[in-house]
């Protein structure tokens, strides 16, 4: 290791001499470029991640210098991924810059997949609003290539992280935009019944019964099979126990569901939101009379 990384910092000062020289035949960034691709190379099997990080953004340098973006672009890429190991920060930072250059040169494509890159790393560092910002833009470029299904993927992120942050309005809207488009797709109707019972947790998390039930009537002319799943009546029974406002059906309820089809965190988090504001105004009306 400690071999590949002295022909590492060999191959990097051969490069560096390029650059600092006077080249009479061919480009001196041509001739670094590939010195500084060895050097990294050297870096990365030594794995010192930092070090090849580093030489690739001065890989993707060099590129600009030769007006290849889309090598630019890729080098930047290169030195994320060496970077991941070390630093998520400095990992956003060059694929922020590949996002761009990809822009640039109107790959959309690998600009959306990248964009979706650093929303999953935001999203590693729990940092959501962060990662709603990268997830949102990675769709809207997903969308404008076409590229639905993905898209799709991405908006139900940011479904789930504005819905952790309180936004359940736009939570809601999403869910809902991605069951109308589901509904007609045979491959991707069978999702419509978990995207509504995401959307109506939601709504329970709002704590406005009317605007519960106004929804699932909604639903339900959305999905006319939507009224027949264990969803709605999960939904349902929830809504009614808290007309009732009786905590102790609304616990029951969710064991019952749960005892069947198992509650993953984002859910069991909205219940428990919902259940904490039920129980605080059972105990509020407890405490009038």
């Amino acid at each position: 290791m400690a071999d590949q990384t002295a022909r590492g910092e060999e191959f990097e000062s051969k490069a560096e001499k390029k650059i600092n020289g006077w080249s009479f035949f061919g480009s001196k960034y041509e001739d670094a470029a590939d010195l500084y691709d060895k050097s990294a190379n050297c870096f990365k099997i030594a794995k010192n991640w930092d070090k090849a990080g580093s030489v690739y953004i001065k890989l993707a340098n060099c590129h600009l210098k030769l007006e290849s973006k889309h090598e630019a672009a890729s080098s930047y890429v290169d030195a994320a991924n060496c970077y991941k190991k070390v630093s998520s920060q400095e990992a956003i930072s060059c694929l922020n810059q590949a996002v761009n250059l990809f822009m640039e040169i109107g790959r959309l494509n690998m600009a959306a997949r990248y964009c979706k890159e650093i929303g999953e790393l935001y999203e590693a560092e729990q940092n959501f609003e962060n990662a709603i910002d990268y997830f949102e833009r990675s769709a809207d470029l997903f969308q404008s290539e076409e590229v639905t299904t993905t898209a799709n993927q991405c908006r139900q992120k940011v479904a789930q992280y504005a819905a952790q942050l309180e936004q359940y309005p736009k939570a809601i809207e999403i869910f809902e935009a991605i069951a109308r488009h589901s509904i007609n797709n045979n491959l991707l109707k069978y999702s419509v019944k978990g995207l509504l019972l995401n959307a109506g947790l939601c709504q329970l998390c709002r704590g406005d019964v009317v605007a519960i039930h106004n929804s699932l009537e909604r639903y339900q002319e959305l999905d006319p099979t939507f009224s027949g799943t264990r969803e709605y009546k999960f939904l349902a029974d929830l809504a009614a126990s808290m007309d009732e406002e009786d905590v102790g059906k609304f616990t029951d309820v969710i064991k019952e569901f749960d005892n069947m089809t198992r509650l993953d965190p984002w859910k069991t988090t909205l219940l428990l939101r919902a259940k904490n504001a039920l129980k605080a105004k059972e105990d509020e009306e407890d405490d009038l009379t």
